[in-house]
C-alpha cells in the first residue's frame, strides 16, 4: 500500500502544497510544519476581530477570515481566507489552515495541517494531524495523537507495522471524509478519502477510502418501575 500524500490528499486544495515536495509517507509532513513556518509566515491581519480575541505576535490570517471573541491564536500559526474561528477555538503552536475553514467552539489544534473547507466544528482535538479537503469531524471528535505507553507510533498493516519515527501523530483524515460525533480515532490511523465513520467508534489503523465503518450496539429497553 502507499502512503504517498496524493492517495489521500488534493494538493491543489492548499496554498501550501510545497511543503508536501520529497515527501514519502505522508505523516512526514508533520515534522515539517515548524520549520516551514519558521521560514515562510509573515505575520499580518487582514481578516476581522470580534470583540478582543487573543492573537500571538506570529499569526497571519487572510482576508475574510472571521475571528470571535475567547478564540486563542498563540501561534506561530498560518490561517488562510474567508473561515471561521469560532468563540473557544485554541490554536495552538505550528497550525496552518486553509481557506474556507471552521474551526469551532472548544476546538484545539496542534502542529497540523488543514485542507480547504475542512470543518471542525465542536468540542475536537486535532494535534499532529493533517485533514484533507472538505473533510468533517463530527461534534466531539478526538484525534488521540499520544500512545499510552508513550512509544513510537506505528501504522498498522494487517500483517505488518510500519515506523513513523515520531512520538506524536494522530492521524491523517482524507478528502470528503466524514467522522461521526464523539468517536476517538488512536494515533497513527490513516482514514481514506470519502471514508464515513459512525458516531461513537473507537477507531485504529488504516480504513481504505470509500469504506464505511458502523458502530451496531445491543440495546435492552425494560419497563420503568415506579
Amino acid at each position: 500500500m502507499t502512503f504517498s500524500p496524493g492517495t489521500f490528499l488534493d494538493l491543489d486544495h492548499t496554498d501550501h502544497r510545497v511543503i508536501f515536495d520529497n515527501v514519502e509517507h505522508v505523516w512526514q509532513v508533520l515534522g515539517k510544519i515548524a520549520p516551514y513556518l519558521q521560514f515562510r509566515l509573515k505575520p499580518a491581519m487582514l481578516g476581522t476581530l470580534i470583540g478582543k480575541p487573543f492573537l500571538g505576535p506570529d499569526v497571519f490570517v487572510g482576508e475574510g477570515t472571521v475571528i470571535e471573541p475567547g478564540a486563542m491564536i498563540k501561534g506561530p500559526a498560518w490561517i488562510g481566507e474567508g473561515c471561521q474561528i469560532r468563540n473557544g477555538a485554541y490554536i495552538r503552536e505550528n497550525v496552518i489552515i486553509g481557506n474556507h475553514v471552521v474551526a469551532g467552539n472548544s476546538c484545539e489544534f496542534k502542529n497540523c495541517l488543514i485542507f480547504d473547507k475542512a470543518e471542525v466544528a465542536h468540542f475536537n482535538y486535532v494535534g499532529d494531524s493533517i485533514l484533507g479537503y472538505k473533510s468533517h469531524l463530527g461534534a466531539g471528535v478526538i484525534l488521540s495523537n499520544v500512545r499510552l505507553d508513550r512509544r513510537e507510533v506505528m501504522v498498522s498493516l494487517p500483517d505488518a507495522a510500519i515506523t513513523t519515527g515520531l512520538k506524536k501523530f494522530g492521524a491523517i483524515v482524507g478528502d470528503h471524509a466524514e467522522i461521526g460525533c464523539n468517536s476517538v480515532i488512536s494515533p497513527g490511523s490513516i482514514i481514506g478519502r470519502g471514508a464515513l465513520i459512525y458516531p461513537g467508534v473507537s477507531w485504529r489503523g488504516i480504513l481504505p477510502e470509500k469504506q464505511i465503518v458502523r458502530l451496531r450496539q445491543q440495546l435492552d429497553i425494560l419497563p420503568r418501575r415506579d
